[in-house]
């Protein structure tokens, strides 16, 4: 059920972080926040005020900049980078370190997706919580994974045979009382209950009404 073009999408803040020592510091370019762009660009049809940070491998660092995003009013923020267990890999525990809720499915997925592809995907750490009103998201570091991770993977025929995490984030926004976020079909197919769809040429979100899972 899709919303009538005469009805305006929510507009929506997303916070963006791509977490490398070497990209920071400018030894290579940094190929994270564009891959983010890109694909939540063509995924959501509201209009997105982007909130791009790059940062080192600092677990303080990333806790206040997590805070700040949050602060600012972003629904959602997603991190790219920092999830392995190396000893600089620090982006999970400066996650949970802001936590106010963590939401484990979401890093369960993540790891059934990377597992089609390599054995060790079993060593990513990615999270994901709630702190106040807004889901943080920690990604993989590569552009091709960060696709597979948030869009699910699909036969020949363009079927989804894994989904993507992405299809489970507009409602749990929906949820902790954010903005309606409406994807492309194409793209990312959301799921929401019934009980949770906006009712034609209604504005404003459904958050109050919407049945939790």
């Amino acid at each position: 059920m899709s919303v009538p073009a005469s009805q305006p999408h929510d507009m929506v803040r997303i916070g963006i972080v791509s977490v490398s020592d070497r990209a920071s510091a400018g030894v290579y370019v940094d190929k994270g926040l564009p891959a983010l762009k890109d694909w939540l660009t063509r995924a959501l049809r509201n209009p997105i005020s982007f909130e791009e940070r790059l940062i080192p491998d600092e677990q303080q660092r990333i806790s206040a900049t997590l805070i700040e995003l949050v602060d600012a009013g972003c629904a959602l923020v997603l991190t790219t980078g920092g999830t392995g267990p190396a000893v600089r890999d620090v982006t999970p525990e400066a996650t949970l370190a802001v936590a106010h809720r963590q939401m484990p499915g979401f890093g369960e997925q993540m790891r059934q997706i990377s597992l089609k592809f390599v054995p060790t995907a079993i060593l990513s750490r990615q999270c994901a919580v709630i702190r106040d009103s807004s889901l943080i998201l920690n990604l993989p570091g590569q552009p091709k994974s960060i696709q597979e991770t948030l869009e699910g993977l699909k036969n020949a025929a363009g079927e989804t045979i894994v989904p993507g995490i992405f299809a489970a984030v507009p409602y749990c926004i929906d949820l902790i009382s954010g903005p309606y976020l409406e994807t492309d079909p194409a793209v990312c197919q959301a799921f929401r209950p019934k009980s949770a769809l906006r009712t034609p040429g209604t504005p404003g979100t459904p958050g109050s009404s919407a049945r939790a899972p």
